[in-house]
């Protein structure tokens, strides 16, 4: 028996003897429907033809589900207060591009919109030759690092002044008073900066009899400010998050440091922040900012200094921490065996000398810091008072010193 071809929207039954109809679509007219329009019942065959059928229709079915989506909700003030500033920014924004007529439609393709809503990763070669043309104009005129918030330091915070640790590094715990008071609303900003700061090591140091049998190089303040500079270059580069690029993160710091890097012993201040600037202003960073960054860096070795031995050892520890994880993620990645354990060897050397530093920060005199942080400063005066005309380029005495051991291997 033929199959039956309705157009009306009442379904008819069916029986042995008479086989299901099929009601035509009542939008285009010509595909069978598969679907009822759950607000006003009419038979559709397919999404275009649903978003046809009556814009007055969907419109209001989607809003009445918004809207009984928000009336469960049940926002804080923080919630809020975000949606807000979203708001005005998305305001803003729409103004700005109005007012510019020039710009190109910067819409996505549906294919990486759909990407970004379920939660994959987009990467450069998933865009269109189109869209990687405005993703590069955007990040030659800075347009992108509008989008990017400022980092600030944790190192120039005022929590930094008040890091307490124990005689042997540790982070001592602090009292249930101190907690109480801390709920108020002042004390809101001092705990959340308290929480950017890097803890300390999980372990108590051990005294450095115990790890060399001989005196400590007096040498030690020189390559400390190395490892310093290398530490803060790296954190503003990636502004304050490391954890994004483990791997990455522990070659600039091996790339920048020349005690960590080279295996280097330089044995004066100037040699050290000259073969720092050099690196700073080498071709592979030079895009980043130049001398001028590289002074401003200086500054934060100075600042860091300042702060004393508590806030040292919990910089130290954090380097320790980002050159650990970066040894993680070396093993699982695929990369020639020769190389693997090459850069693994580099790296396992250079968190030793972290630790090192870390027990011989904790057993030198509080007035040391404040005293070194004043001559980094007075370099630093010297450097700009001679128009920059000093030397930034490799220390001469390389291959002597590679011979000479100043830190004894544990």
């Amino acid at each position: 028996m033929p199959e039956t071809i309705l157009a009306s929207e009442k379904p008819s039954s069916s029986s042995p003897f008479n086989p299901p109809s099929r009601i035509i679509c009542h939008v285009c007219q010509k595909q069978f429907s598969q679907y009822t329009c759950p607000r006003c019942n009419i038979r559709y065959c397919s999404l275009p033809c649903y978003k046809s059928h009556s814009l007055r229709c969907t419109e209001s079915f989607m809003r009445e589900n918004v809207v009984e989506e928000l009336r469960q909700l049940q926002p804080d003030d923080e919630t809020k207060r975000k949606m807000l500033e979203i708001l005005k920014r998305f305001h803003s924004e729409e103004e700005t591009d109005s007012l510019d007529e020039d710009v190109d439609d910067s819409t996505l393709s549906d294919e990486i919109i759909q990407k970004i809503l379920s939660g994959g990763e987009v990467n450069f070669d998933d865009l269109s030759l189109e869209e990687k043309k405005r993703f590069q104009r955007a990040v030659a005129s800075g347009e992108l690092s509008k989008m990017i918030e400022p980092w600030d330091p944790w190192w120039l915070k005022p929590a930094a002044r008040t890091i307490c640790l124990s005689k042997d590094g540790t982070r001592l715990v602090q009292p249930m008073a101190n907690q109480e008071e801390s709920a108020s609303p002042e004390n809101d900003l001092e705990t959340s900066e308290s929480s950017e700061i890097p803890l300390g090591p999980e372990t108590p140091l051990p005294s450095l009899s115990k790890l060399i049998s001989t005196e400590p190089s007096p040498l030690l303040t020189v390559h400390l400010v190395d490892i310093i500079y290398s530490y803060c270059f790296t954190l503003r580069v990636y502004n304050g998050d490391w954890q994004s690029d483990a791997m990455g993160s522990a070659m600039v710091v091996m790339s920048i440091s020349y005690v960590l890097g080279q295996s280097g012993q330089p044995e004066t201040l100037q040699e050290t922040l000259s073969y720092c600037l050099e690196q700073t202003c080498s071709p592979a960073y030079r895009h980043i900012g130049g001398l001028q960054f590289g002074l401003a860096l200086v500054d934060d070795v100075a600042s860091l200094l300042s702060l004393g031995a508590p806030a040292l050892i919990c910089m130290l520890s954090d380097l320790q921490r980002m050159i650990q994880a970066g040894e993680r993620e070396l093993k699982s990645e695929k990369r020639r065996k020769l190389r693997k354990s090459e850069m693994k060897n580099k790296l396992k050397l250079a968190e030793r000398k972290v630790y090192f530093m870390m027990c011989w920060v904790n057993e030198q005199p509080r007035e040391a810091w404040s005293s070194l942080a004043a001559i980094v400063r007075a370099e630093k005066s010297s450097f700009i008072n001679h128009g920059g005309s000093k030397s930034v380029s490799k220390p001469e005495n390389v291959a002597e010193n590679e011979g000479k051991v100043l830190i004894e291997e544990m």
